[in-house]
């Protein structure tokens, strides 16, 4: 039987974290009264210190990852892509908006650290000012600093992505008027090679096997890395923010670490219809060789309610996210003979890659105890555009009871780290028929596509970006599909300098609602739905297409911490 302690311990404190306000780091407020002197004594005491920073990993919600992004279009436009948002005036515990998501356009959802709050990065700090008195084997000290270095990389690496050049603060402080506490932003690429040097030891440190379950493996530190190392070589490339060799080659190598372990495989039982959608309702993910780091969920320890959330909080795919699949020639839509037209779901829905019905409800579906779809649940309160989610989504009746659900979510998975290095080395200009092979290719044999073949590429007249080379091109609509609806799609816009993508009216677009199909509705569901002038529904009616700034790249800083720190200076636009 599992080890359950260490996960029903985590689980406590993230219920007890993430429900309480946390004060900013820049504002000194109090640790708990940990002493020094008597608490760093042995392992245990490091295992039950850092078991807090777990509650800074992400938790799941397939619902409203991706809103604020050209994939989804939730039935409230966000403030951020309504160019309505405002500066905050404090410091706050929740997301900014477009990192996570925003509910009903207003409301950040917290957890995952992309704010102006520094209170898990001093608790690391106090960590590190204090570990070293413990009577333990440098080794074995090592394996915590190496959690704790993980940690906080990963929080300074949000607020990287959030507001650019970021205060850097590496040692615990207990004088309220250091200049560290006040001092200037450090610039971006300063703090991210501070946070690679972190991820460094941390994968040293950690090893392959953890002490309990639910901690962190010296994989799931290489995962981290290659996901950071990517986004930031990418960034420094489409931004000419310095030279991107060295972050993605350092994506490759943890990638290629990964790949090479011969631990991990995607998850494949020779059933190409199922095995993406079965992937994401899994009680267990601790022995599934694509989960390199779940997040356990228990009944009575810790729950979820995405599945009641998928069914009624009326998010959908944009009509831009839908026309990325392939058909099943390995084709887009714009090219191939198979396409059928969207004149009607069934349509529309036909010879595409498997994944389409995999991720949106379609005809046959069962929703929950034999309630099958038939025409798309537009009008009501299941999706604002006619493709309704359903990764992540099970027809079981206990989990869609209210915060019953205990289907385990992915922190890092197999199926990113090949993404991952099939763009890193695409960006780097190594990626050959070989690198596709072992990345791509495995993605498709799962659900019976066509490999993809650069020799045998052609250019998407469609395509998002026309001035791409076609291999790079291909590999981000790879990414887009496997990973929809996972929390990527909006850092991967901002690190391509895309944002721009949030513009295609595309991407507040829904279903095509012929009049033929619409007299299939009741007429009170569809009376109030409004379509342009191709039938398509328009799921804001005041708004043609949403609104990108160039300003949103960076987010601004709360007005009370300037007003504390006069050096630190507002992001441009703000």
């Amino acid at each position: 039987m599992k080890n359950k302690h260490i996960l029903y311990t985590i689980c406590a404190l993230m219920i007890s974290m993430v429900s309480c306000k946390r004060d900013s780091y820049l504002d000194r407020a109090p640790l708990s009264d940990i002493s020094p002197q008597k608490f760093f004594k042995n392992e245990t005491d490091l295992q039950l210190y850092c078991n807090q920073y777990y509650s800074a990993l992400p938790q799941q919600n397939f619902l409203r990852m991706d809103d604020n992004s050209d994939d989804k279009a939730n039935q409230t436009i966000s403030t951020l892509l309504a160019n309505t948002y405002t500066v905050p005036s404090a410091a706050s515990s929740t997301d900014l908006p477009g990192t996570g998501a925003v509910s009903a356009g207003t409301t950040p959802v917290a957890g995952t650290g992309t704010n102006w709050n520094f209170a898990l990065i001093r608790t690391c700090n106090f960590f590190l000012a204090n570990y070293s008195k413990a009577d333990l084997p440098e080794a074995t000290k090592n394996v915590y600093v190496g959690e704790t270095l993980f940690f906080r990389a990963n929080d300074f690496w949000k607020k990287v992505k959030a507001f650019g050049d970021v205060p850097y603060v590496n040692k615990y402080i207990t004088d309220t008027s250091s200049s560290v506490l006040y001092g200037a932003r450090m610039p971006h690429q300063q703090v991210m090679d501070s946070v690679l040097k972190d991820l460094n030891f941390a994968v040293a440190n950690i090893p392959v096997t953890p002490s309990q379950d639910g901690r962190l493996t010296k994989y799931a530190a290489l995962a981290l890395k290659a996901r950071v190392c990517l986004w930031e070589g990418t960034y420094r490339k489409y931004f000419n923010a310095g030279d991107p060799t060295p972050f993605l080659q350092g994506a490759v190598d943890a990638a290629e670490q990964i790949m090479t372990s011969g631990l991990f495989k995607i998850y494949n039982t020779g059933h190409p219809q199922t095995d993406y959608y079965n992937l994401f309702i899994q009680e267990e993910l601790q022995g599934n060789s694509e989960c390199i780091l779940p997040m356990r969920y228990l009944l009575n320890i810790l729950t979820s309610d995405i599945d009641r959330q998928l069914g009624q909080s009326g998010d959908g795919y944009s009509k831009n996210f839908v026309r990325s699949f392939l058909c099943t020639d390995g084709l887009p839509y714009s090219l191939s003979p198979l396409y059928k037209g969207d004149d009607t779901p069934d349509d529309e829905a036909q010879n595409r890659d498997p994944r389409y019905k995999q991720q949106i409800a379609t005809r046959g579906f069962d929703l929950l105890n034999g309630d099958l779809i038939t025409l798309p649940r537009i009008g009501t309160t299941n999706t604002s555009t006619g493709y309704q989610c359903i990764k992540g989504r099970s027809n079981s009746q206990l989990a869609w009871t209210a915060s019953q659900d205990t289907y385990d979510f992915f922190i890092f998975r197999y199926a990113e780290i090949l993404l991952i290095d099939a763009e890193a080395r695409a960006e780097l200009g190594s990626c050959t028929q070989s690198t596709l092979d072992n990345t791509i290719n495995l993605l498709r044999d799962r659900v019976g596509m066509p490999h993809m073949v650069i020799a045998g590429l052609v250019k998407d007249p469609k395509s998002d970006f026309p001035a791409l080379p076609v291999l790079l091109d291909e590999i981000r609509r790879e990414r887009r599909i496997e990973l929809g609806s996972e929390g990527f799609r909006f850092d991967d816009l901002h690190r391509w300098k895309a944002g721009t993508l949030i513009n295609n009216p595309e991407t507040i677009l829904g279903m095509k609602l012929t009049p033929a199909l619409k007299a299939q509705y009741p007429a009170s569901q569809v009376s109030n739905i409004t379509v342009d002038a191709n039938n398509y529904i328009r799921v804001y009616p005041n708004f043609t297409a949403r609104v990108w700034s160039d300003k949103l790249y960076l987010f601004p800083i709360p007005t009370g911490e300037i007003t504390l720190n006069p050096q630190l200076k507002q992001n441009p636009g703000w």
